[in-house]
């Protein structure tokens, strides 16, 4: 059974998912812009909620930090940029993708 944990290198703009230690995806990210940064730290996906609806795309997964998540995007072209009010932002196919893998539980490191 896979040992996942995601680190989102927030200076890369790139969201990993590992087994163990190692990479086994990459996906490109939006993160919080200067004034509503990402929080760096160790934190737990708590929940996923699908179909959320606006900015958050087809899938929110939320974080053990309140009012932070991985999510989707109604905005595709925001990717790879920062942009958001501090969540993870991913393509609605890849945050599909993540959350078809990793479990409620799963271990998330956001470093800068």
């Amino acid at each position: 059974m896979p040992q996942y944990r995601i680190i989102v290198d927030l200076s890369e703009r790139q969201l990993y998912l590992l087994d163990g230690d190692t990479v086994t995806r990459g996906f490109p990210v939006g993160v919080g812009r200067m004034l509503t940064g990402t929080p760096t730290g160790e934190y737990t996906i708590i929940n996923k909620q699908y179909n959320p609806g606006g900015p958050f795309g087809v899938l929110w997964m939320g974080l053990s930090k309140p009012h932070y998540g991985i999510h989707g995007t109604n905005d595709p072209s925001s990717i790879g940029h920062y942009v958001s009010h501090g969540c993870i932002r991913m393509y609605n196919e890849d945050v599909t993708a993540l959350s078809a893998l990793v479990p409620i539980g799963t271990r998330v490191t956001i470093r800068q």
